[in-house]
């Protein structure tokens, strides 16, 4: 080993912020190829607490649009950047709860950090990413914890509700619970959001944008929804300064 990476991994080892769900499950990550809906994200570059991009393969990402308001102008192809000194991932446009264009059982593990709650049928994009994974495959699931966001006055979901939303195959232009945002969002902790007649406008367009949070989540209700597709949860562990953070993997 060359002295630049002898000092690499010396670095690693001494300033790895890695929550210990993931030091436990680092198996299912390592040299294994990947699919993140909506990324890329910090929290799974190097030294931060889920440093998913430095143990894998590589992996491929899924982003509704080629122009969204956290990556700015995407375009489908070998163009996925999700970390520095890795190949690029392939980049796919299409809804994450439809990924027409990925076989069943191609993927290792799928991540999705703070990109659920932005559906309006979490069940229908959930079962999804269970179809495209491997068997034994691992599907790591951030949340917002809604007590340090701006979700929180607003009650959380229940497994009933998405459930009704399942069944009823709605669709991602579904403003259901629009009234219901507009009235308990803590703008003074959505300062991009601006006042409440803008707030309106962009709820009003988030077929366009995705800005809205359309649910709100528990650690009882992500319980549920891994039960609902038979996966078994490895870790399921709170990490500041808003996040949940669930590990599952397919039976």
């Amino acid at each position: 080993m060359n002295i630049k990476k002898y000092l690499l991994r010396l670095k690693y080892t001494l300033f790895s912020n890695a929550l210990p769900g993931y030091k436990a499950t680092k198996h299912l990550f390592t040299s294994k190829k990947g699919l993140e809906i909506g990324g890329p994200s910090q929290i799974f570059q190097p030294f931060k607490e889920l440093p998913v991009y430095k143990h894998a393969k590589i992996v491929d990402g899924v982003n509704f649009s080629t122009a969204t308001i956290w990556e700015g102008n995407i375009a489908q192809g070998n163009t996925y950047q999700y970390t520095k000194r890795k190949e690029k991932g392939y980049q796919f446009i299409c809804e994450g709860s439809h990924l027409a264009d990925v076989a069943a059982g191609a993927y290792d593990f799928v991540l999705s950090s703070h990109n659920l709650e932005h559906f309006a049928n979490p069940l229908k994009a959930v079962k999804e990413w269970d179809r495209v994974l491997k068997p034994g495959g691992a599907l790591l699931i951030i949340l917002p914890d809604k007590r340090f966001t701006f979700d929180h006055r607003r009650p959380d979901t229940t497994m009933e509700h998405l459930l009704a939303d399942y069944e009823n195959n709605t669709q991602e232009d579904d403003l259901t619970h629009m009234e219901e945002i507009l009235a308990l969002h803590d703008l003074s902790m959505d300062l991009p959001a601006g006042d409440l007649a803008h707030f309106r406008q962009r709820c009003l367009a988030n077929i366009d944008n995705r800005c809205m949070h359309q649910h709100v989540f528990n650690e009882d209700l992500i319980r549920a929804i891994y039960a609902q597709f038979n996966f078994k949860v490895l870790s399921l562990e709170y990490a500041p300064p808003h996040h949940i953070i669930a590990i599952g993997q397919k039976q």
